[in-house]
């Protein structure tokens, strides 16, 4: 029921606290301003010496999910770092879980994000990422503004 209420509860432009710790803090805002059954969580909540991020994410689509293509832009202090894209669901043969997740349906997915290939130096990240649900990235199922602040270098 919990669940559920803080589903509710969710704010349109009101940003939402993931995590704090003495190297990072972590948030994000929705790009628009509908209202999103939407949670994630990371862990651990720190850049140092993380080589695996615990990821969890329940989301409930407002459209079925058979294409997704996810986008991401990374900015770093202002400047364009990264623009990073991948399809994760084609519509035929998708290993992930996500694939196939109906409108209306409660997404619940944990994953791994493997972190030790990526320093990220101190400074402030704004990383917009975009879930399209065509290759052309023309309809955008979801689309999240994570704000980062590395509060120390990784050397």
């Amino acid at each position: 029921m919990f669940g559920l209420l803080f589903f509710i509860l969710v704010t349109p432009g009101v940003s939402e606290f993931l995590c704090a710790s003495s190297d990072l803090e972590l948030s994000y805002t929705f790009c628009d301003s509908t209202a999103h059954a939407f949670m994630f969580d990371l862990t651990p909540c720190s850049m140092m010496n993380v080589s695996v991020w615990k990821a969890a994410l329940t989301w409930i689509p407002r459209s079925d999910i058979h294409v997704l293509k996810i986008v991401f832009h990374v900015w770093y202090d202002g400047a364009k770092a990264l623009l990073w894209k991948e399809l994760l669901c084609s519509g035929a043969d998708d290993e992930y879980s996500v694939c196939g997740t109906l409108k209306g349906e409660t997404l619940a997915a944990a994953f791994d994000i493997k972190g030790s290939r990526i320093n990220f130096p101190k400074g402030n990240y704004s990383v917009i990422v975009r879930g399209f649900s065509d290759d052309s990235e023309n309809n955008t199922l979801i689309c999240l503004n994570f704000t980062m602040i590395v509060k120390q270098d990784p050397f």
